[in-house]
């Protein structure tokens, strides 16, 4: 009877640890003490192409011939890659996107573990003759709405949730407007979605495209975060948070509100009070934990500039200031640097991201290191 005392006295303190209160603080949610460690990264080396005719994976025969983007969900030993606006026939020379069979998202998924030499994909999710299908289908009606992009899902509940805009019209580069951001949820591994219309932010809102993170409060439990930015690629990220239990819940979404006198986060169910934690021109970003750092990574494009790394104390900062990750020079027309916690070597020291080429409108596969 000592002995289960013991144990559970034991799990208590653990949990207490995890969830911040009265014990040990956990290091993703605290800032105090840390100093920056980040001193720069590696050139970025270009290990594969993922999609297209002439990749690896010859994923047009799927009729995936052009697409892009490439963020990542994690459920089990499957990760899923997440496609954007994708093609089935285009002309060779083609740039950008376009084509026939157009559909607004699709999914191809591995099993994977080694990123080292480029990402082998078991199949995509397709329809009965083997296409892939269009998962979140769009009206594709200019002025209403032109397509659904996918910008981030993760694997909660037992289930699939993918996070998406509904864009009204494309832009000028790199601006777009958006009727609102929302989430579907798949129970079926990704097969087939269901739109969760009761969980939507405004299109004129910082909350269009996401990246989530789960971070663990308790032995069954977990909030999960996400950073945030508007329709395009020229606003500053903000940031909000909910318990997963209740992820399909609009009105149990927090949203970061400031530090407190004693250098706590404020958080605050009203999304109008968020407050900016990079301000910077962001698109497509991703952010994750990073073990050898034992910090977290931002990635996104700067439009104009090219892909930067930034690094975290806490989900809310501070962040330090950008580095050069891939420069426009060195991939023309590169945008979408998504990682994946999954995929990196060395204690996490080398990184492995997606990245999306405007020309030949495809996704590819890159590696850096980080310097310490």
């Amino acid at each position: 009877m000592r002995k289960t005392a013991w144990l559970a006295a034991g799990l208590a303190l653990l949990l207490a640890g995890c969830s911040g209160g009265g014990g040990k603080v956990n290091p993703q949610l605290d800032a105090e003490g840390k100093s920056f460690v980040l001193k720069g990264v590696s050139a970025a080396e270009k290990v594969s192409q993922i999609t297209g005719a002439d990749s690896p994976n010859k994923t047009d025969r799927f009729a995936v011939y052009g697409t892009d983007l490439g963020s990542m969900i994690n459920d089990g030993d499957k990760t899923y890659f997440v496609f954007g606006d994708t093609f089935g026939e285009r002309a060779a020379d083609q740039i950008g996107g376009g084509g026939s069979f157009w559909r607004s998202n699709t999914i191809g998924y591995t099993t994977d573990s080694n990123p080292a030499d480029g990402i082998a994909l078991d199949g995509m999710i397709a329809d009965d003759i083997g296409l892939a299908k269009e998962l979140l289908p769009s009206k594709k009606v200019d002025y209403d709405e032109m397509t659904k992009i996918p910008t981030y899902g993760i694997a909660a509940n037992g289930a699939l949730y993918l996070y998406y805009m509904s864009v009204n019209h494309w832009g000028d580069p790199g601006k777009w407007d958006a009727n609102y951001a929302s989430v579907a949820k798949s129970t079926d591994g990704g097969q087939n979605w269901t739109l969760l219309d009761g969980v939507k932010w405004p299109g004129d809102s910082n909350f269009i495209q996401v990246s989530p993170y789960k971070v663990q409060t308790g032995e069954d439990q977990a909030d999960i975060y996400f950073w945030c930015i508007p329709s395009g690629r020229f606003g500053g990220v903000q940031l909000m948070k909910v318990a997963e239990s209740d992820i399909e819940k609009a009105d149990a979404y927090r949203y970061f509100a400031g530090i407190d006198a004693k250098g706590q986060p404020i958080w605050s169910a009203d999304l109008a009070q968020a407050k900016t934690v990079v301000d910077d021109t962001v698109g497509e970003l991703s952010v994750v934990w990073n073990p050898y750092l034992e910090r977290w990574l931002m990635t996104y494009l700067k439009e104009g500039d090219g892909v930067v790394i930034r690094e975290g104390l806490a989900p809310w900062g501070p962040w330090g200031d950008p580095i050069d990750l891939v420069t426009a020079g060195e991939q023309p027309g590169l945008y979408a640097p998504f990682m994946n916690e999954r995929y990196t070597e060395d204690g996490g020291r080398t990184i492995y991201f997606t990245l999306s080429l405007w020309d030949p409108y495809n996704v590819y596969w890159f590696k850096t290191s980080l310097e310490k």
